[in-house]
């Protein structure tokens, strides 16, 4: 008996060899069962990347605003105030020591 259950272990695609397929797909320079044969996918597969890219093609010259929302500026104005203090601190030193002319 053997131990394989006759099932197939699930492909898992990459992102990139999907664009590459629906890319494929929008050309039309082949038909789909020829695209079937190259890539070894089902035509639903095939389909369904090439919906999937045409729906979010526009993100791809846009910046989307939830990239937009995700930057936290909290800790960045931490170290602006910071670094601020610093360069305040250093130039009051350096004026005290002589080493740093009135006028700039």
């Amino acid at each position: 008996m053997s131990k394989s259950s006759g099932r197939r272990t699930r492909r898992v695609f990459n992102a990139e060899f999907k664009a590459k397929v629906a890319l494929a797909a929008l050309r039309e320079d082949k038909t789909l069962a020829d695209l079937c044969q190259q890539f070894e996918l089902h035509p639903t597969q095939i389909i369904e990347w090439k919906k999937q890219l045409l729906a979010n093609a526009s993100g791809v010259f846009g910046t989307p605003s939830k990239a937009i929302e995700a930057v936290d500026l909290k800790p960045l104005h931490a170290k602006i105030g910071q670094q601020a203090l610093e360069i305040d601190f250093l130039e009051s030193a350096l004026n005290k020591a002589g080493l740093l002319s009135a006028d700039k």
